[in-house]
């Protein structure tokens, strides 16, 4: 019965879809202001459904981590890796300018952009790091064990 339902809703937003897309695609291109009008429902129409999928993805992975309370442990136990991994990466972040390929400033020194992005270079670093620690002694143990 749960199929069904789940059927006939899938089939109803894909036809809505289906509409905002053919109604956007009538459009002539070079008529600005009516394309912009046609396409609004379909932007707006496209959050809403990836609103609800994010809604529904996180609300069935924390009852599904709920249920069991070794996977809770081993999630909690990761997201506290992760926060100890972002606040070091912080720390070692710096606050200079940034600067895009032209040499053009995008960011003062100073500013949070330019802080937040330099944290974000050094997670990047500190997680490759730590993934390829793993993957070369998961190499190393493979070869001792052959």
């Amino acid at each position: 019965m749960n199929s069904k339902i789940l059927k006939i809703i899938v089939a109803v937003l894909s036809v809505i879809g289906l509409v905002l897309f053919f109604r956007v695609a009538g459009i002539d291109a070079e008529d600005k202001p009516a394309l912009s009008v046609a396409v609004s429902p379909l932007v707006t129409y496209s959050l809403i459904l990836m609103g609800i999928a994010v809604v529904a993805a996180v609300v069935a992975s924390l009852l599904g981590i709920m249920k069991n309370p070794a996977a809770l442990k081993k999630t909690l136990l990761g997201v506290a890796a992760l926060a100890v991994a972002l606040l070091i990466s912080y720390i070692l972040a710096s606050d200079t300018v940034v600067l895009d390929a032209n040499s053009s400033v995008i960011a003062e020194a100073g500013s949070d952009v330019s802080k937040y992005t330099s944290t974000g270079i050094w997670i990047s670093l500190i997680l490759l790091v730590i993934g390829g620690g793993f993957f070369v002694y998961d190499l190393l143990k493979g070869l001792i064990k052959s």
